[in-house]
């Protein structure tokens, strides 16, 4: 949250200040979430609807976390306009099974389990491979046909692209490293235990965004291994802001900032938490806590930026800019919607889930939402967030307004005006 702050608060000289910029950037931000990621592709689907056919990319910045990175880098390879590619990405989303992602047979899964135990007797080390439960490689084969990595220069150099970034978490450094590939410009960054590093994106920075830990592998990047971006990234909105950012679109994946969920009525349990429950949470204060922490920052640093008159701004030759937010997240709770759905999940992978209580009577549907890639729950996640997106279309459309002045004067955050479906 610190880094937001940093970024906010960069000196520059007075001259400079009195010069608005020529077009406002604008950037999108694609939280991580496992399957829970393709509410992100309804709420795109719909943003692209409100804006006219043939808009190119309305977002120079694109910044994806785990699943969220997939994303990121699928709209930043498409060569066509934003509608098109937002279909195409609609398109992989409806069509994805459990098979596609991973390898979920009884064989598969009795190897990942023999591996996490057998590294117990080489001190947790896997001894060829990198300690996972699943074997992900059917998801790397998936994106190798469908992501171009080859076209994200050419979308820089066309200027329809200005910065992708895609965060990893080193388990060495134990930093979170945005990997970006952006026009020339735009220079590498360093904060405490963040980095950016300028490269050429490919399928291992995806593949390391998105290795959830002892679920997945962790991906060997130089001389590091990589795991899922959303570990150790306290501050999910300072990749945008440093690759020059001035509005951000956040899509979130949870329910908790919509105020009809702030009040949870306590009824008494009749069991201690399930291991599904316990890791359902320790996987949201990765993939959720952060991002939410970080929106709740950078509001409060723009109402205080608020009281301070511009001319006082100007005069100390001081940049204290505020960067104008529109967070959509969603109005239903996903846990409930996965709780309905895990039964698409493969037979073997079930009965495990039902094992550890990842079922909604053992209360860890939320664990199992994490990897319920099924084509059922992807399109109701799709079809909440086309919902939520247009209940706010006329936010939608004051946020794409050319120019400074038609930036909202507050911050907008449609799951604060959405009511309770």
């Amino acid at each position: 949250m610190r880094e937001t702050l940093d970024v906010l608060f960069r000196r520059q000289p007075a001259a400079n200040l009195a010069e608005p910029p020529a077009q406002i950037k604008r950037a999108l931000i694609l939280s991580g979430g496992g399957a829970r990621a393709a509410y992100q592709v309804g709420v795109l689907k719909a943003v692209a609807e409100i804006l006219p056919a043939n808009h190119p990319n309305p977002f120079p910045i694109i910044c994806g976390t785990s699943a969220g990175a997939i994303n990121a880098l699928a709209l930043a390879c498409h060569a066509g306009n934003f509608r098109e590619a937002v279909i195409d990405l609609e398109a992989l989303w409806q069509q994805l099974t459990p098979e596609q992602i991973y390898r979920a047979d009884l064989w598969s899964l009795l190897k990942g389990g023999g591996r996490l135990v057998t590294s117990l007797l080489n001190q947790g080390v896997g001894r060829k491979f990198p300690v996972a439960l699943l074997d992900n490689s059917p998801i790397r084969e998936l994106l190798e046909r469908t992501i171009s990595f080859d076209k994200i220069d050419a979308a820089i150099s066309e200027g329809n692209l200005e910065a992708v970034s895609v965060t990893a978490m080193g388990y060495s450094s134990g930093q979170s490293v945005s990997f970006f590939q952006a026009a020339e410009h735009l220079k590498p960054w360093r904060r405490h235990n963040r980095i950016g590093s300028n490269c050429k994106l490919g399928i291992e920075h995806l593949m390391a965004s998105s290795a959830i830990p002892t679920v997945f592998p962790s991906v060997l990047i130089n001389r590091e291994y990589f795991g899922d971006g959303a570990l150790r990234q306290l501050a999910p909105i300072s990749p945008a802001l440093h690759l020059g950012a001035e509005r951000v679109f956040v899509i979130g994946v949870s329910s908790n900032r919509n105020p009809v969920h702030w009040v949870k009525r306590r009824s008494r349990t009749r069991h201690s938490p399930s291991m599904a429950q316990i890791m359902g949470h320790l996987l949201n204060s990765a993939f959720i806590d952060s991002l939410e922490g970080d929106i709740e920052h950078l509001d409060r640093t723009n109402e205080l930026l608020k009281l301070i008159p511009e001319s006082q701004r100007l005069a100390a030759g001081v940049r204290l800019k505020p960067v104008d937010s529109l967070v959509v997240s969603p109005s239903e709770e996903l846990d409930k919607i996965a709780g309905r759905n895990i039964r698409y999940l493969p037979r073997t992978l079930r009965l495990l889930m039902r094992t550890v209580g990842a079922t909604a009577s053992g209360g860890g549907a939320t664990a199992a939402s994490y990897l319920l890639f099924a084509a059922p729950f992807c399109k109701a996640l799709i079809d909440l967030g086309y919902k939520d997106t247009m209940w706010e279309r006329d936010s939608i459309n004051t946020f794409f307004q050319p120019g400074p002045e038609a930036s909202p004067t507050v911050q907008t955050d449609t799951a604060l005006r959405k009511p309770a479906s």
